[in-house]
């Protein structure tokens, strides 16, 4: 079926601390869509439900965080025999458990940071980042250089509701890599002006600036590539993820994350990508819907 020909529900906010990033992302995906044609019903999603419209086509997902990325959204779906944007159920709930997806790329050769899950008898030395298993936007996250900043993490870390996780801290530049297909989009430096790439300084305008491509070797580029793709095929991804990397002063880059629904807003990273290699954001939303379309083609929910 034709994207132009399609009923399309975008499904956005949800039950997550990324509620207000997924309201964004929706309201830009909805525009996009609209601009080209295609028919868009937006759906707000408030409970661990979504009510989709009846006679919708596909659900293009925008809901972040817990519900919509760890395979909860795409098991009801489904269940339901309506298709969807993005990978599949389990590669979902995979990628959204840092600590399974960590097991999974590390079987798979994938260059990681060591890491395991945080109990109060850890009691790693500096420098390490102290972060929730299952959580996005870089919420919770702790980057842990000093003994008094431990204390701090430690403290915050057990008042957090959700398993969390101590991984060793690697400096550098961080580099992500968009997924569309099979193909690794440019490589996009982050370099946030104060601090590191947390909360703020992701959806703050100006706080952070974005380099794409990533002023770095075209050597050191394509493995970045080579290693997001790695990584992404590692979880069973599929039609869409964004590869968060760390690369460190000698050129060694590690992989901390695998996003099955990356960001859609105006200062997301993978629509900078997609620019970057000449895929304009509505071009992008409408090759998101044909390869997601020919994904559940192939499975059991169309």
């Amino acid at each position: 079926m034709k994207p132009e020909k399609m009923k399309v529900a975008v499904l956005a906010g949800g039950i997550s601390g990324e509620r207000e990033i997924s309201q964004k992302s929706g309201a830009a995906v909805a525009k996009a869509l609209r601009s080209v044609g295609v028919r868009v019903i937006e759906v707000d999603v408030k409970t661990r439900s979504a009510d989709v419209p009846a006679g919708t086509d596909l659900c293009f997902l925008c809901l972040h965080g817990a519900y919509g990325e760890d395979g909860t959204v795409q098991t009801e779906l489904e269940a339901k025999g309506i298709p969807y944007t993005g990978s599949g159920a389990v590669a979902s709930a995979l990628a959204f458990d840092k600590l399974k997806a960590k097991e999974a790329m590390a079987a798979a050769g994938v260059p990681l940071a060591e890491g395991m899950e945080w109990t109060r008898e850890n009691d790693w030395a500096p420098p390490y980042v102290l972060k929730p298993v299952a959580d996005g936007s870089s919420l919770g996250v702790h980057l842990v250089r000093t003994e008094e900043e431990a204390q701090k993490a430690k403290k915050e870390a057990m008042a957090w509701k959700g398993a969390m996780m101590i991984e060793r801290l690697v400096e550098g530049a961080e580099m992500t890599v968009g997924i569309l297909g099979e193909e690794a989009l440019p490589v996009v430096e982050v370099r946030p002006g104060k601090g590191f790439y947390d909360f703020r300084n992701k959806y703050t305008v100006g706080a952070t600036q974005y380099l794409c491509p990533a002023p770095i070797e075209k050597e050191k580029a394509a493995a970045c590539q080579q290693i997001a793709l790695q990584a992404h095929r590692a979880l069973g991804c599929e039609v869409v993820s964004r590869v968060d990397l760390m690369m460190d002063q000698a050129g060694q880059t590690v992989v901390l994350e695998v996003n099955t629904l990356p960001g859609m807003t105006d200062l997301s990273l993978l629509p900078r990508a997609g620019r970057a290699a000449g895929i304009d954001f509505a071009s992008l939303c409408i090759r998101l819907m044909e390869l997601s379309w020919a994904r559940c083609k192939k499975g059991v929910n169309v």
